[in-house]
C-alpha cells in the first residue's frame, strides 16, 4: 500500500510539471487559432480612376478568416490596373474596384485614365506607323505635321503671324505640333487594322487637334522611348532649312 501511495504522488508531480510547461505554449498560440494568407492591400492613398503601380501596393499577411473573398492575392492581379474607387493606406485591394485597361466590357466602354483637367478625344490613325501595328496603349507618341504655310510665317520653331509675301506664296513646312502624348486606347477595325486613338488631353489641345483633323495635313506619329517625357528641342524643317542642310553636308559643318 505505501509503494502505491508512493507511486500516485510520483504521477500528480509529473502531470502538474507537465501542464505548467504547456501552458505558456498554450498563451503564445491559442488552439485553434485561424491561418494567415499573403494579401495585396494599399501601400499609400490612391485616387479614384488612377493606374495602380509597384508603388502603390504591397503584400501583408491577414487571417484568413478576416479576408473578403474577392480579394486580390498576388501584385500582378493589381499592377496597372485602374481603380474604381478611393484607396486607403492598409486597405485589401477587391477585384471588383478595379478594372483592366485592355479589356472592352460588355458594353464596348473601354477603361481610360482621365484626370480632372482633361477630356478624352477620338483621333483618326491612317499613318505609317500606325499602319504597322507597332503602337500600344500606353506608348508616347509625338505628332508630327507637314502643311503648306505662308512663306516665313515660321520662326523660332514655332508658328507665328500668318502674314506671308504679296500673292498668297506658300511652302510646305514640317514641324512638331504635340509632345510627348499618351495612347490612351487604341480602337481596332476590320481586320485588326488600327482606325483611332483615344487621346486624353487638355480641353485646348483638343481643339487642336480638331482642327488639325478638319484640314487634313498629312501627319505621322513618332515612338518615345519608355519614361522619356521631357520636350525635344527641334526646329521647323522647310525648303530653306533643306537646302542649308545640304549645303552644311557637302562643305563637311555642322548642319542646322
Amino acid at each position: 500500500m505505501a509503494a502505491g501511495l508512493v507511486v500516485a504522488a510520483l504521477a500528480g508531480v509529473v502531470g502538474f510539471m507537465t501542464l505548467s510547461g504547456a501552458a505558456p505554449q498554450g498563451a503564445d498560440q491559442p488552439v485553434g487559432a485561424p491561418p494567415e494568407v499573403s494579401v495585396v492591400v494599399a501601400a499609400q492613398q490612391v485616387g479614384v480612376r488612377s493606374r495602380l503601380t509597384a508603388e502603390d501596393l504591397e503584400m501583408r499577411e491577414i487571417p484568413v478568416d478576416a479576408i473578403p473573398e474577392s480579394a486580390v492575392r498576388q501584385m500582378e492581379d493589381a499592377e496597372g490596373k485602374i481603380t474604381l474607387a478611393e484607396l486607403y493606406p492598409g486597405e485589401v485591394i477587391l477585384e471588383q474596384r478595379l478594372v483592366d485597361p485592355d479589356v472592352v466590357a460588355g458594353n464596348g466602354r473601354t477603361a481610360v485614365v482621365i484626370n480632372d483637367d482633361q477630356v478624352l478625344l477620338a483621333f483618326p490613325a491612317g499613318d505609317l506607323m500606325s499602319n504597322l501595328g507597332i503602337l500600344k496603349p500606353g506608348d508616347h507618341v509625338d505628332l508630327l505635321l507637314s502643311y503648306e504655310l505662308p512663306a516665313d510665317t515660321i520662326t523660332t520653331g514655332r508658328p507665328g503671324p500668318i502674314a506671308g509675301p504679296a500673292g498668297g506664296e506658300t511652302e510646305l513646312t514640317t514641324f512638331t505640333l504635340l509632345q510627348n502624348v499618351e495612347l490612351t486606347q487604341i480602337i481596332k477595325g476590320e481586320e485588326e487594322s488600327t482606325t483611332a486613338y483615344l487621346l486624353a488631353v487638355t480641353p485646348q489641345d483638343a481643339l487642336l487637334l480638331k482642327y488639325i483633323k478638319d484640314i487634313g495635313p498629312v501627319r505621322d506619329l513618332v515612338l518615345r522611348a519608355p519614361g522619356v517625357e521631357a520636350d525635344f528641342d527641334t526646329d521647323p524643317v522647310d525648303l530653306d532649312y533643306l537646302i542649308n542642310f545640304l549645303i552644311a553636308a557637302v562643305e563637311g559643318e555642322e548642319t542646322p
